[in-house]
């Protein structure tokens, strides 16, 4: 069993910037399907997906804009509205998602993890993705997705390995962090899960500018790290990263009330 996540939430938000001038990215609303529809912040649905499949310890890395999110996450333990174990460290510079997971290092001390990221969530995957990890015992289970822009995001290229529980099973040969020629047009979602070794491959990259997740993943696997990925509908990332997609996932959300 996945006890512990670190969400990431010290990213600027440049992207969505008159928005995250007044609020961390993770207040940003979406609509909660249920009896009738909820608005909630994307924090919400990230933790209680996550406790879904039985994460219980959560870290939240926060930067200079992190106090509201704090305060909100705060208020809703001590008014018992949220039941789970929360603490926070602080990434003082944007330094990269990569520098962000380092600061977990201490919360996780051995043994697996989620890594996900506060802008984004998944529609499916999440209890496929630990039983992958629990059965193969790999270094790593990333959540993929096609794409057709791939030069946006963190790309991989793999090797079919099959079927797991009705998703496509592929070995990471390779990953590249938003490449201009790229190899594929497999993108790498931000929810993955790890073991501590993710830790040493961080810590092993050199890089001048920011230390991004995806050169980590890398060292991983140039050191022989097994890392196994899900490839997920096209549509199963909700992502809030940016106007376009924010309007696009409330809509969706919304238009899924009473669907299912």
């Amino acid at each position: 069993m996945i006890r512990k996540a670190v969400i990431t939430a010290a990213g600027l938000g440049t992207r969505m910037r008159n928005m995250t001038l007044i609020m961390p990215k993770a207040l940003l609303p979406l609509v909660r399907r249920s009896e009738i529809p909820m608005l909630i912040p994307i924090i919400d649905l990230i933790i209680s997906r996550l406790q879904e499949v039985g994460v219980s310890k959560f870290l939240i890395v926060v930067g200079r804009n992190g106090k509201p999110l704090i305060d909100y996450l705060m208020d809703k333990l001590f008014s018992d509205s949220l039941t789970a174990n929360i603490s926070f460290t602080f990434q003082e510079k944007p330094l990269g998602f990569g520098d962000a997971v380092l600061r977990a290092r201490d919360f996780v001390n051995s043994g697996s993890f989620f890594v996900h990221a506060d802008d984004g969530l998944l529609l499916t995957g999440y209890a496929e993705g630990v039983r992958l990890f629990n059965e193969l015992n790999p270094n790593a289970v990333l959540f993929l997705r096609e794409v057709n822009n791939p030069s946006r995001y963190g790309i991989a290229v793999v090797r079919d390995e099959g079927s797991f529980n009705n998703f496509r099973l592929v070995r990471i040969l390779d990953v590249d962090e938003k490449p201009r020629n790229p190899r594929s047009n497999i993108a790498i979602s931000a929810v993955y899960i790890f073991d501590e070794k993710i830790f040493n491959s961080l810590e092993n990259v050199k890089t001048e500018g920011e230390l991004e997740l995806t050169y980590g993943i890398k060292n991983l696997i140039d050191s022989g790290g097994e890392v196994y990925g899900l490839i997920l509908d096209r549509n199963s990332w909700l992502s809030v990263g940016d106007p376009e997609s924010y309007i696009e996932t409330i809509n969706r959300m919304f238009n899924s009330y009473g669907k299912n």
